[in-house]
C-alpha cells in the first residue's frame, strides 16, 4: 500500500475516533445542517446536506445548482456508513489501496452504494454509530472535509 494511503486510512480512522458526540438530538442536527450550509455558502460551493438519526431524515437542504442526483449520491452514501460502519470516503480509500475497486470487491449493487467521500458516521461516544451526516455536490475528498469541518467545530 502507498505511504499517502495508508497516511490517508489513517487519518479517516483518527476523524472517526475524535469526531464523536457525547449526545445527539434533532436539535444539534438542525445546528450541524445549517452549518455546514453556512460554510458551503462561505465558500460559493453548492451542495446538498443531509443528516439521518438512524432511518429518521433530520435535516437535508438542497443548496442552489444542487439536482436530484445529488440525493441518490446521499443514499447511495448513506447506504455504505449504514453497512460498514465507517466513512464512505474510508470505503473507498480502502479497496483502492488494496488494489481494487468498492464494487468489485464487495460485490454490491453501485446502484444501491457508492463508497465516495462525503457520508460520515455520527457516533455517540460509548454508544456507537447513530447516524449519517453527508455532503453531496463537491469532489468527493471536498465533500467529506467540509463536513469533517464543521463537525470538528461541534463535538
Amino acid at each position: 500500500m502507498p505511504e499517502t494511503e495508508k497516511s490517508l486510512l489513517q487519518e479517516l480512522l483518527r476523524q472517526e475516533e475524535a469526531l464523536q458526540f457525547s449526545h445527539f438530538s434533532n436539535a444539534i442536527a438542525l445546528d450541524l445542517g445549517l452549518a455546514i450550509v453556512r460554510a458551503a455558502e462561505r465558500a460559493s460551493q453548492s451542495v446538498l446536506v443531509d443528516i439521518r438519526f438512524g432511518d429518521l431524515q433530520l435535516f437535508q437542504h438542497a443548496m442552489e445548482g444542487t439536482n436530484p442526483d445529488n440525493v441518490d449520491w446521499v443514499r447511495r452514501k448513506n447506504n455504505v456508513v449504514r453497512r460498514f460502519a465507517r466513512s464512505s470516503f474510508y470505503m473507498g480509500t480502502l479497496y483502492r489501496s488494496k488494489g481494487t475497486d468498492f464494487d468489485t470487491a464487495t460485490g454490491l449493487d453501485p446502484r444501491e452504494y457508492a463508497a465516495h467521500g462525503g457520508a460520515f458516521p455520527l457516533r455517540i461516544r460509548g454508544a456507537g454509530l447513530v447516524g449519517t451526516v453527508t455532503v453531496s455536490g463537491l469532489p468527493q475528498a471536498e465533500d467529506h472535509a467540509l463536513a469533517v469541518a464543521v463537525l470538528k467545530t461541534m463535538v
